[in-house]
């Protein structure tokens, strides 16, 4: 194998060496030995954490030179994103099983007698189950809903930074049909012409598929989204691809940064940005996020909507850009839970084209019966003085006023920040190709705690270590089992107790409100506010459970129906 620089410093990444650590005497002997040196092996150990005899390091030489010639044939392999490893994440391994029995759906729920608002603002923020109503008893036509919603979008979208694109032909063509079958009594159910956008990493066939990132801004998938597909089943009506942060991370995108509705000053958080933006300004009826460590539950957050974050593999991530696969999950964001569970009902179940999905039964007609589920608190995350602690002991205490005799959970003692080095392995082999080939220079954020970085760091990752951190992640998955024992669900503030990190290894759903909303400091006599949350996480497979105690706290409380200063 002949040696030129661009060769060198592709074995180096590839053992783990920097570039920095190697002055030009070391690549001209290397150029001139024509192979990998111990010195070379030696620098390596010190960012591995090893250490080897130099005669340990001898005896490599001819492994590791013979292991380059074994990358660069993988690399010539053609591996777009879509195409998943061998290896399948199962939350069982932690010892819970599915609950058996048949996958219910909203077949025969029928919506709630509603009357037609008279301002379209209140039309643009009636829940779910209420503009269902008023769909079926044709008070309001899926075509005159779909205008609405587009003119809005084509208002506010551009103000907000929170549409990539507009699927307007799509949505008038949906709409016309959604019409033509509810004038003729065929109703396929709560979602049946209610308009709803997508994140921009979900695939639609027609449109591009951005991942909100400047590489991909012209980037377009010949496919639906398994995800789009069960939506347009359902006679649900797509009217935006929304804005995410690039390759789904935070509020920044190639076209800019997503507002929050609340206060435009500041980011609506991500990297479900336009989502959780659409949501609370009125431009869709509901949204399908993401969550890997925090997606859906942070822009839930910022932007005073809610967001479920369904157990792992119960909705198909197929059509979507993987970030990592192990992690990764997709779930609806809305004005209330029980919105999401309309939602929800739609979406899950078994795909093949995503292996790591189920069928498991979702009850919500009835909704489960709340009285009979045990619901604790993760205590340590509450106690204490910090920003938002009244209101989220105020969440404890509207649940007891409901009859809930709340207990208190403690998570694992298992070290769970360690285990992010399976995010970022999994995202660099994600993206592999546009680290190699530069692309990610391209993108709008640069510098440490970016994608860029991350991808380049995340190559000297040990796949031993990567190995052994999904095995500590198996005890973790056990020992979640034995505190999911005592309870159904648990309430926890959202970025305390380490909770949001364990729960999206181990794949615990959870369901996330907005629970305060709080004068800026600096403008106390502003209409704009800061919103705040609280999180109900429940057992795995659970997601009616914690989806109905979270609808019981909406019930005794009135966060999720307040609006955004629009003006």
């Amino acid at each position: 194998m002949s040696f030129d620089r661009r060769h060198f410093l592709e074995s180096c990444a590839a053992l783990g060496l920097s570039r920095t650590l190697f002055p030009g005497v070391l690549y001209a002997q290397a150029v001139q030995a024509d192979e990998i040196t111990t010195e070379m092996i030696a620098q390596a150990e010190q960012l591995a954490g090893l250490s080897f005899t130099e005669e340990q390091r001898a005896l490599m030489l001819e492994d590791l030179q013979e292991r380059l010639g074994s990358y660069e044939t993988l690399r010539s392999v053609s591996l777009p994103n879509s195409v998943v490893p061998a290896l399948v994440f199962d939350p069982k391994i932690g010892g819970v099983r599915p609950p058996a029995g048949p996958v219910h759906r909203l077949t025969s729920w029928m919506p709630p007698e509603a009357m037609r608002p008279e301002r379209t603002e209140d039309l643009a923020f009636l829940p779910l189950a209420q503009q269902a109503a008023l769909l079926k008893s044709r008070q309001l036509t899926s075509m005159a809903l779909t205008e609405m919603y587009l003119a809005r979008l084509k208002q506010v979208g551009p103000l907000l930074e929170a549409v990539v694109t507009l699927t307007e032909a799509r949505a008038m063509a949906q709409a016309r049909q959604a019409d033509v079958e509810l004038d003729a009594g065929r109703w396929r159910g709560p979602l049946h012409g209610i308009p709803w956008g997508a994140k921009d990493l979900l695939a639609v066939r027609g449109y591009p598929t951005t991942w909100g990132a400047m590489p991909y801004r012209d980037q377009q998938i010949d496919e639906d989204a398994a995800v789009v597909r069960r939506l347009d089943a359902a006679g649900a009506v797509l009217v935006a691809k929304l804005t995410l942060g690039a390759l789904a991370w935070g509020d920044v995108w190639f076209g800019g940064k997503t507002r929050n509705p609340w206060n435009i000053e500041q980011g609506s958080s991500g990297s479900s940005a336009g989502p959780g933006a659409a949501v609370a300004a009125g431009l869709v009826g509901f949204a399908i996020g993401s969550e890997t460590l925090g997606s859906i539950v942070s822009p839930a957050t910022r932007n005073g909507v809610t967001g479920h974050r369904p157990t792992f593999g119960r909705v198909s991530r197929q059509g979507a850009m993987a970030l990592s696969w192990t992690m990764d999950k997709l779930g609806p964001m809305c004005r209330s839970a029980e919105d999401c569970a309309l939602v929800f009902d739609a979406i899950h179940g078994l795909d093949d084209g995503d292996p790591a999905t189920l069928d498991a039964p979702f009850a919500w007609n009835p909704p489960p019966d709340v009285r009979r589920l045990r619901v604790g608190y993760l205590a340590e995350a509450f106690a204490g003085e910090y920003d938002g602690h009244e209101a989220d002991a105020a969440v404890l205490d509207v649940l007891r006023a409901q009859d809930f005799d709340l207990q208190p959970v403690v998570l694992p003692d298992i070290p769970t920040e360690p285990l992010n080095l399976i995010l970022s392995a999994e995202a660099a082999a994600a993206f592999d190709a546009l680290t190699r080939t530069g692309g990610v220079d391209t993108m709008v954020r640069q510098g440490r705690n970016t994608w860029p970085n991350v991808f380049r760091h995340a190559r000297f990752i040990p796949a031993v270590e990567y190995i052994q951190a999904n095995r500590v992640r198996t005890l973790l998955l056990q020992a979640m089992t034995g505190v999911m024992q005592a309870v159904d669900v648990f309430v926890t503030p959202s970025f305390r107790g380490g909770t949001l990190l364990t729960t999206n290894l181990t794949g615990h759903p959870s369901v996330t409100v907005p629970n305060r909303f709080t004068p800026l400091e600096d403008q106390p006599d502003s209409p704009r506010r800061s919103p705040g949350s609280i999180t109900f996480v429940g057992g795995l497979y659970q997601d009616d459970a914690v989806l109905a105690v979270a609808h019981a706290y909406q019930q005794g409380s009135d966060f999720h129906l307040r609006r955004p200063p629009m003006e």
